[in-house]
């Protein structure tokens, strides 16, 4: 396999709605080609291969990219590759559903805890403000003061 060029949503989003546009407009195909190429800067058989998968794009929820593949003789695709004319295309889709993570255990089975973390949060990750180291230093009223 050899991988050609890959498609992110967002450019087959506005691939589509230029061409769909054009389309509107009473385009033949070779002015949408080359309205394609020149609004998204693409020359070539890249042009070709960004109207193929954004047809493949059309109408489909949570694609993550569009992989643009060949093969050579003797090598097959995988059956989540569609061909179109002699170039593949792979259509990767997001999972729904992600699994947890399991929650990790000690050697006793026990949930992990973490290490001695009883002075929690800090506030800042440089250290005590001026205000802070103040309000630490200060002396405490001790019990002899309050009484006089």
């Amino acid at each position: 396999m050899k991988s050609i060029t890959e498609f992110q949503p967002m450019t087959l989003q506005k691939v589509l709605n230029a061409k769909t546009a054009l389309v509107a407009e009473g385009k033949t195909a070779e002015e949408i080609s080359a309205a394609i190429g020149e609004t998204f800067k693409y020359e070539g058989d890249k042009i070709k291969y960004a109207l193929a998968a954004a047809d493949l794009f059309a109408g489909k929820e949570s694609v993550r990219r569009i992989l643009v593949a060949s093969f050579a003789e003797g090598e097959t695709a995988a059956p989540n590759y569609q061909q179109v004319e002699d170039v593949y295309y792979s259509v990767e889709i997001f999972n729904a559903k992600v699994a947890a993570p399991a929650e990790k255990t000690d050697s006793r089975g026990g949930p992990r805890r973490g290490g001695n973390n009883k002075s929690g949060p800090k506030s800042s990750p440089w250290g005590m403000s001026p205000e802070e180291k103040a309000a630490k230093n200060k002396p405490k009223a001790s019990a002899t003061t309050a009484k006089a």
